[in-house]
């Protein structure tokens, strides 16, 4: 796909609102800038579309509605969109601005968390997730990158709904993966469905990526990625990190599983699963050791990333954020120690109690070790609380004598601390599974009617329901092809799996149009009602030859088959047209009126150099169709004006007859003589403007 930027200089403002400050992100749907909204003075993020998608109007129509759905999310944990407009060609959200980092640059700098610290971050994407499922939307897109962190540990999951808006888009290449390979689910690989479902799985990979820095399946090209999680299980997180609690395995398998009707059926179901497993987690990052003569032999050595990888580099974590735990004074790592090379084999994010030592005994020198785990031979507790590593050969090595007895007591604390666990393991796996047996194998039925089959048949199967076509029926409220109801009905009950029968509409009942044209309105409008359908609107045409109140034509035609519950449009005459009044004198309007039953309205025009009397103006329009009893309006000149004649007598003829056409007069100039000079006028005084002045020219009695 093109992923051609709208070009936004920085400093536009967008739909008269939105001011473009500086670039934050790139991606390959959109551009991410840090905005102004300059109504609100507030800041915002703008997510401008990239081109190639701004110009695809079916993409277009998609994107304004999905935007109005996720724009009704209001949940904490969900990034907040604001607004959604186009200026221009300029396609864009405008969004709530968070800042901070992601999930994946924190990944960047620490590789991977504590349980705890994953499990806080899952729980607050789950949080999100959940109020978008309850809402009815998808994510389809769950990745590290669509998750932010913010300043005071704030989660905020972004991106709802853009996956699915450009898996329909006209550019989309035929079998083209929409999402992150590696949080793909398996339907979405081999059939390209994505529900709430897909949801969870991208969760429970997430949840792995974070307890083991690194993504469960890898490969030399997306598609090779894609085709492992359909084909190879999701390892369980402990057998990259020995040590992880078998909680979190259960947890990662839970929501990874390749079947989608064998996960939380949302991140809701997923989220209370979580809830329920960490009550048997470790409570934090294990103390520092403390001082003591032995304590450099007692520090616990860096162990090996996982497939040799380095170690991360120092780096500052976001704000608010812990940093890695640091390394005890000494230390090669900051990183904890892991089971397989000689270092202390401790739970990752454990804490010792607070009146311990980090790996002896309590203070008072009694009880068993806190934090010790399944110790190898070559470990054993020495007199003054440390812990002494010996060579793997020399189980005692050179102790001195009554050493046995605290490694027997240490290993003894050991074994009893393993089968807590495994008790633990087991408490959480058992409320798993009957979670599931009560709750979680069970969903409900959604509500499809009014969806055509397809549409329907998909909905019921992404609720993990299957789908059976019933038998159709006529139906005069919903139209041909699409769901009347279901059996059993939205909102029950139904074990997953479980078969939802679905009532199709055949269609509203037809029936045969009788003819009716030619007759009275009233005696078409009963024959139509006998013939079982409904008369609906009338509509009147003028007609020189057909008379007031008689059916011209029908919607549909005589003959025609016609939906019961559809009306039956009828045209009628309404007798001859209003005639065309203007110029007449307003007494021929009023004579019209009077035959044809109408009322005139007469309205005086405010001046009109027409003579009095004279239609000016009419409504409705000449040539319109009326009723009777029906209110015409008709503008009648009041006259011209009356204006005062100017005394020419005198005058030579010539100048006379230009100083009564500047006030508005004709002039005529009687037979005679020609003489040039003005002896009398005729009328004199006033006249209405425009009328004419007559002239008579006689010899001149003095020189005007």
């Amino acid at each position: 796909m093109d992923t051609t930027l709208a070009r936004v200089p920085i400093g536009q403002l967008l739909d008269g609102r939105y001011r473009v400050e500086s670039l934050l992100a790139h991606g390959g749907m959109a551009t991410v800038y840090l905005g102004t909204d300059t109504r609100l003075d507030r800041a915002v993020a703008l997510k401008i579309m990239h081109a190639e998608l701004a110009s695809d109007e079916d993409f277009v129509r998609r994107f304004v509605a999905e935007a109005r759905s996720v724009a009704r999310l209001s949940h904490p944990n969900v990034v907040t969109v604001y607004d959604q407009g186009a200026d221009g060609r300029t396609l864009f959200l405008a969004m709530e601005y968070v800042p901070g980092q992601t999930l994946r640059d924190l990944l960047s700098l620490r590789r991977q968390l504590r349980p705890r610290e994953a499990l806080d971050i899952v729980e607050s994407v789950l949080a999100g997730l959940a109020a978008a499922h309850d809402a009815g939307i998808a994510h389809r897109d769950v990745k590290p990158e669509n998750v932010l962190l913010g300043d005071g540990r704030t989660v905020k999951v972004a991106d709802f709904g853009l996956a699915r808006l450009l898996t329909g888009t006209s550019h989309t290449q035929s079998g083209m993966l929409i999402g992150t390979a590696a949080y793909l689910a398996p339907e979405q690989v081999s059939g390209g469905a994505a529900d709430v479902r897909t949801d969870v799985y991208a969760a429970g990979v997430m949840l792995f990526e974070l307890l083991t820095g690194r993504q469960p399946h890898t490969g030399d090209t997306p598609l090779a990625v894609a085709y492992k999680h359909v084909n190879e299980v999701v390892p369980p997180p402990s057998s990259l990190v020995p040590g992880l609690p078998p909680a979190l395995d259960a947890l990662v398998a839970l929501a990874t599983s390749r079947d989608p009707d064998l996960r939380p059926a949302d991140a809701g179901q997923f989220l209370r699963a979580v809830t329920g497993a960490r009550s048997g987690l470790p409570l934090g990052p294990a103390a520092a050791l403390p001082p003591g003569p032995d304590a450099a032999r007692a520090l616990p050595r860096p162990a090996a990333a996982p497939d040799g990888w380095p170690p991360p580099p120092p780096a500052a974590a976001p704000d608010g954020w812990p940093p890695p735990p640091a390394a005890a004074p000494g230390a090669a790592s900051a990183w904890p120690a892991q089971p397989g090379g000689n270092g202390v084999d401790v739970i990752p994010g454990m804490a010792a109690p607070p009146a311990r030592q980090s790996y002896g005994a309590p203070r008072d020198g009694t009880g068993p070790l806190p934090t010790q785990r399944f110790l190898p031979d070559h470990y054993r507790p020495a007199a003054n609380n440390t812990l002494i590593v010996t060579g793997a050969g020399d189980p005692y090595g050179t102790a001195a004598p009554g050493a046995r007895e605290p490694r027997l007591q240490g290993l003894l604390f050991s074994r009893r601390f393993g089968y807590l666990a495994l008790g633990v393991a087991a408490v959480v796996v058992i409320g798993v599974l009957g979670w599931w047996t009560i709750a979680g194998r069970y969903t409900t039925v959604p509500r499809v009617t009014g969806l055509s089959v397809a549409a329907a048949r998909t909905n019921l199967s992404n609720a993990g329901l299957t789908p059976v076509t019933g038998k159709t029926h006529i139906n005069n409220q919903v139209a041909k092809g699409l769901v009347i109801s279901t059996a059993p009905a939205a909102g029950a009950r139904l074990a997953r799996g479980g078969r939802v029968t679905l009532l199709i509409s055949a269609g509203p009942r037809m029936i045969t149009m009788p003819q009716v044209t030619g007759q009275q309105l009233a005696a078409a409008q009963a024959a139509i009602k006998h013939a079982g359908l409904m008369p609906g609107k009338v509509t009147l045409v003028p007609s020189a030859t057909i008379g007031a109140g008689i059916v011209i034509a029908t919607q549909p035609s005589a003959g025609a088959p016609w939906p019961q519950p559809k009306p039956v449009t009828l045209t009628v005459s309404s007798g001859p047209p209003i005639p065309d009044f203007v110029g007449q004198q307003k007494s021929v309007a009023e004579q019209w009126a009077n035959a044809n039953g109408v009322h005139l309205n007469e309205v005086q025009a405010a001046r009109s150099d027409l003579p009095a009397g004279t239609v000016t103006r009419q409504s409705p329009a000449a040539g319109s169709a009326f009723t009777q009893g029906q209110v015409i309006t008709i503008v009648f000149s009041p006259g011209p004006p009356m204006v005062a004649i100017p005394n020419v007598d005198g005058m030579r003829l010539a100048r006379a007859i230009r100083v009564l056409h500047n006030r508005g007069f004709l002039v005529q100039v009687s037979p005679g003589l020609p003489f040039s000079t003005v002896i009398n006028y005729s009328p004199q005084g006033q006249a209405p403007k425009g009328s004419t002045i007559t002239l008579t020219p006689g010899p001149a009695i003095f020189a005007g």
